[in-house]
């Protein structure tokens, strides 16, 4: 039977993935987001934003405002996974 709440919804084992490369680059550092239990307030608070996963993928390839671009320190799966965690997380 489909489950309307998980229509759409990343595969488990991508967000797992986003999550641990959301640490590993250090995002919490700059951006809160109650998932991964990080408190940053240099970027946008990404509970609040709710973003969505093309927002996150396209910032976080080309940078924007004070955000470096991390298209040439993580990879594109990296970069979609992290995408795929944080819109799936952000305001839970």
């Amino acid at each position: 039977p489909d489950d309307a709440s998980t229509a759409g919804a990343p595969p488990p084992e991508q967000v797992e993935q986003g999550r641990a490369v959301f640490a590993a680059a250090g995002c919490g550092g700059c951006h809160t987001l109650a998932d991964a239990g990080s408190t940053g307030t240099i970027g946008p608070n990404l509970d609040s934003l709710q973003p969505s996963t093309a927002r996150v993928t396209a910032v976080v390839e080309s940078g924007r405002g004070g955000m470096p671009s991390f298209a040439s320190s993580l990879g594109e799966d990296e970069i979609e996974a992290v995408a795929a965690y944080v819109s799936s997380v952000a305001g839970q």
